[in-house]
């Protein structure tokens, strides 16, 4: 099809005309960026004028930045929380928007241990499809075709739960993946999906993955890009495809379903598609009762160009994992969002995973940037920065004001600046904020943890393993108290080995190495901190814990493995499957710091 040339777009030549617009939709906002800023804040604070949270603090009207900032403090969730406490025991009244609240967003459960609910309004929905349009326009810039078959994506619901005052209160994806926006989508040819909405939308998450995959290999030869929304996530999918092999090629081969799919509505969509096929069934029993699996992905389909999942922050050590099944394909991160709100997206979705910048959409919400420097020290609290006005190589926590009701807040989030879309900024993800270790003075962040594993993991290949999963604690009931880390391995079954035990506490000392100076000085010269821990578990362990989150009420989908972990069930299931627990076997290198 001719696109009209008048909608050209500076990112490239578009696959068609709707992706001419969504493109050029892009360059206006983000050529604008500064007075899109300014309409959003106002329109903000002028329909939400008359809340209460607004009058608490004598707004009085005013929409502009500066009273705005000089008005209204900088909040956490913790501060709202006596607010949407409110808002979720029945008070109708308008607290924080002007537009009823529809339901509660909950966090993933993860994020600094707690699950919050996050207050959204109707209208919210149009602008996080409005974010997902853009995507696939983007993506076929790099990767063309896609409209030529499908996709094979991991989806899934969580059932909701209401609020004492009768509000629903339920995960981000759920409630899109719920909404007419994705169960009445119009048919998009770079869209389509193997798993039908039936599938998805299955509570049970057993069913869901089940028949998921069951209409991923029926259509195999279709399907053109694997993903989930998390990288642990595709990895679950691949783990149950080994687990369920048998039971899926036999359904495949006799043409009906397993009788453990017990979902009416599921049952009947799929067996309307399932039709006896000898020939794939010998191919999928043959393909994964090999016991190598490397490059599994590509074996079973063929025609994948790419996976598409989020392999950012501390997704990033599942990457040689998935570079393993998948036989090294592109990992593509598209978008950043949070239960939150929405930002931005990758303008360069085939880039490698530590290039993955996001360029903050301005038209999704009011954005400030709190300059994050930690070795600062100052009297005074940092000024905001505004959108625009952010520094290339610093790195910010974002803080933002949303159509919904939350004001100048902290979603905890430190981003680094790394370049400008027009006048946008591009912001590669760092870390969630305060996910630490800490035995004394030493404080250990998620990124500082994430290297060292990375680091130590290296003494592994040799042997051919590698680490698949990790968590952390701070153990202080020993003295001096000593980091503890639970090391789930995978050991190449042809060729590799179990590493010896002098390997491995030579993986503790390389971790103990990497962290930084505060730490190895309380190791080396004040003798406040023990010799760090490796504790190796049965493999299968990380998706115990993952069973149990969710039986808790964490969604599947937003799910991610906590780096650091204090919760006693949770650390009685880690210590219930530990195989062997190796110490560091000597002082980290450490000498004093100069002073200037």
């Amino acid at each position: 099809m001719a696109v009209d040339s008048s909608l050209s777009s500076p990112l490239g030549p578009p696959a068609c005309e709707k992706d001419a617009k969504a493109l050029q939709f892009i360059e206006q906002m983000t050529r604008n960026a500064d007075a899109v800023q300014q309409t959003v804040l106002a329109e903000i604070l002028t329909r939400n004028a008359a809340t209460e949270y607004l009058r608490r603090y004598s707004l009085d009207g005013a929409t502009d930045p500066h009273t705005f900032k000089e008005k209204l403090p900088v909040i956490t969730y913790e501060d709202l929380e006596p607010d949407i406490q409110r808002i979720a025991n029945g008070d109708r009244s308008p607290i924080l928007s002007s537009h009823p609240i529809s339901e509660f967003l909950t966090s993933s459960g993860t994020s600094a241990g707690e699950r919050k609910l996050m207050p959204t309004i109707k209208e919210e929905l149009d602008r996080r499809q409005l974010l997902y349009s853009l995507l696939m326009p983007v993506m076929n810039l790099y990767v063309p075709g896609l409209d030529k078959g499908k996709g094979l994506y991991f989806l899934f619901v969580k059932s909701e739960t209401r609020t004492p005052g009768g509000l629903l209160a339920r995960p981000v994806l759920t409630s899109y993946y719920k909404s007419d926006h994705f169960k009445t989508r119009p048919y998009d040819p770079f869209v389509v999906y193997t798993s039908p909405n039936e599938a998805i939308l299955c509570p049970d998450s057993f069913q869901s993955m089940y028949t998921q995959m069951l209409c991923g290999l029926l259509q195999r030869h279709q399907v053109l890009r694997l993903g989930a929304v998390f990288a642990s996530g595709l990895l679950r999918a691949i783990r149950f495809l080994q687990l369920n092999w048998q039971d899926l090629a036999n359904d495949i081969r006799n043409g009906t379903l397993n009788s453990k799919i017990t979902d009416p509505s599921l049952r009947d969509c799929i067996e309307k598609i399932l039709k006896p096929d000898a020939e794939l069934a010998d191919f999928v029993s043959d393909e994964c009762s090999k016991e190598d699996w490397e490059g599994i992905v590509t074996r079973i389909w063929p025609k994948t160009k790419y996976l598409d999942v989020i392999v950012t922050g501390a997704m990033a050590q599942y990457i040689p994992t998935l570079d393993y099944y998948s036989g090294g394909l592109p990992l593509a991160c598209t978008m950043y969002a949070s239960s939150e709100c929405y930002f931005g997206l990758n303008l360069n979705p085939m880039c490698k995973p530590s290039e993955v910048s996001y360029t903050i959409m301005p038209n999704m919400a009011y954005f400030e940037f709190l300059p994050h420097e930690p070795n600062t020290e100052s009297d005074s609290p940092p000024k905001l920065v505004d959108l625009v006005d952010v520094e290339v190589g610093k790195e910010y926590e974002l803080v933002i004001t949303t159509y919904a009701g939350l004001y100048r807040y902290r979603v905890g989030d430190i981003l680094r600046v790394t370049g400008f879309h027009n006048a946008a900024p591009q912001f590669h993800f760092v870390r969630r904020k305060n996910v630490v270790l800490s035995i004394d003075s030493d404080k250990t962040d998620e990124a500082e943890l994430q290297k060292a594993v990375e680091n130590a993991s290296k003494l592994l290949k040799e042997w051919k393993a590698s680490v698949v999963e990790y968590t952390s604690y701070a153990e202080t009931k020993t003295i001096p108290g000593h980091y503890v880390i639970y090391w789930e391995l995978m050991v190449k079954e042809a060729e590799g080995k179990w590493p010896s035990k002098e390997v491995m506490e030579e993986c503790c000392l390389a971790m103990e190495e990497s962290l930084n100076s505060v730490y190895r000085q309380g190791r080396v010269a004040d003798h406040s901190i023990g010799a760090l821990e490796i504790r190796v578990v049965k493999n299968g362990t990380f998706e115990e814990l993952m069973d149990y989150a969710i039986s808790r009420g964490a969604s599947i989908n937003q799910y991610k493995v906590p780096r650091c972990v204090n919760f006693t069930p949770i650390m009685e299931l880690l210590d219930s499957r530990v195989v062997s627990a190796h110490f560091s076997p000597a002082l980290p290198r450490w000498t004093p710091a100069r002073t200037r």
